[in-house]
């Protein structure tokens, strides 16, 4: 919730707001609903949002990018770009010297406090915050329409949508087995309800066993887990070195179902989490470990390989 708005915020607003009026002015709407305007289209733009960041680089706008978090780490090329700092404590020192037009943001990583201070040092901020693939896809558009690189972001929108069909299609007619998706191991975070992750092992034809959950990403005792008796157990992995432990600890469970079929995979956390565009590398390999028979040599034309 929104905490009231301080007299230098609202000061901030109505100063924008002034620029309207201005032949130049430049105005858009953020997926969140907020409209915001400016002197002239973006030309340098800072991204607190590592999915973002990605994005950009996937239609042709990086040359726009001033400034990424941290932990904007893909595509490689990211890394050599200047660095604000954390998401949740980005330093707005280094913000205010790069000089952005526009800042983007996100309510899924971002504090309310840094977007307020943002606001009050005349730095707009664009608010995403994409819980679907379709949000994924439209958030492409809006980069593209942000950044004046709309071909290219209706071309990757496109190349996306006929992969994700392409996945669809091959597990239509499959059984749907029951899958526990493991988002931490230690405390048991699991994806809830109306979240990414979870719709993702559905187009991937499967069925998610706390989707149920109304919390998007509950915490779970192990025994209740167990208690869900899955088909398949898919460990995200987040490049700590300790994934042989999480397995170990799962193989352990030898009446569970997906430990006595060996269907107990490794999946990568960095394709799964982000909703940037190799989120649908990650529903590819999530398919494949929930129906190999789908994928397997002779069962049908295998998926394209990515361009």
């Amino acid at each position: 919730m929104r905490e009231p708005m301080t007299k230098a915020a609202v000061a901030v607003l109505l100063s924008i707001a002034l620029l309207a009026t201005s032949a130049s002015a430049w105005s858009v709407t953020d997926p969140t609903g907020r409209r915001i305007t400016i002197d002239r289209e973006p030309r340098r733009v800072v991204s607190l949002v590592p999915s973002v960041t990605e994005l950009m680089y996937a239609i042709g706008a990086e040359d726009l990018l001033v400034g990424v978090t941290d932990f904007c780490d893909y595509p490689p090329a990211a890394r050599k770009k200047p660095r604000v700092g954390g998401m949740l404590a980005p330093s707005l020192e280094t913000m205010v010297a790069l000089k952005p037009d526009i800042v983007i943001a996100t309510t899924a990583g971002n504090r309310e406090e840094t977007f307020t201070q943002l606001e009050q040092l005349h730095m707009p901020v664009y608010v995403v915050n994409p819980t679907s693939l379709a949000d994924v896809l439209d958030l492409i558009s809006r980069l593209g329409a942000l950044t004046g690189r709309e071909q290219a972001a209706a071309q990757l929108a496109a190349s996306l949508q006929k992969r994700i069909d392409a996945v669809a299609a091959r597990v239509r007619t499959g059984p749907r087995p029951r899958v526990l998706y493991v988002l931490w191991p230690d405390p048991l975070i699991v994806p809830g309800k109306g979240v990414l992750v979870s719709e993702l092992i559905d187009l991937a034809g499967g069925a998610s066993v706390t989707a149920d959950i109304s919390d998007p990403y509950p915490r779970m005792s192990l025994e209740a887990a167990i208690a869900r008796s899955p088909h398949v157990i898919l460990l995200a992995s987040h490049g700590s070195g300790q994934g042989r432990m999480v397995r170990e600890k799962w193989e352990r469970f030898t009446t569970l179902p997906a430990v006595k079929a060996g269907r107990l995979h490794t999946v990568d956390g960095n394709l799964l989490h982000r909703y940037g565009p190799r989120v649908v590398d990650g529903l590819e390999q999530l398919a494949r470990a929930i129906h190999p028979e789908a994928f397997a040599t002779g069962s049908s034309q295998p998926l394209k390989s990515r361009p």
